[in-house]
């Protein structure tokens, strides 16, 4: 059995080696067949402490962590500032 995966963006990260997911889905309206977006959010592990608020993530699901988490950051997929995630010094290029 395969372990489900989701795509989300980071929403919060003040807790050590944790993180908060938003993902976004789209459902349609039973009766009047329109679709609208729902946010579900999940805790996700994240053991190196590398997600930023703002980062897109694709997330597994895992054994239970702790009484909330049951979810394990995968990778980065995307980070907004365009600053690289998997340098050691990870710093903006300075203007010039």
């Amino acid at each position: 059995m395969a372990s489900a995966t989701k795509v989300g963006i980071v929403v919060k990260n003040k807790m050590d080696k944790s993180v908060v997911v938003a993902v976004e889905r789209l459902v349609r309206h039973p009766l009047y067949k329109r679709s609208f977006k729902k946010t579900s959010t999940f805790m996700a592990h994240d053991g190196e402490n590398r997600c930023k608020v703002g980062d897109r993530v694709k997330i597994i699901e895992a054994r239970p962590l702790s009484r909330r988490k049951r979810w394990r950051v995968v990778e980065i997929l995307y980070t907004p500032a365009g600053i690289d995630v998997t340098a050691d010094n990870a710093a903006p290029a300075a203007k010039s």
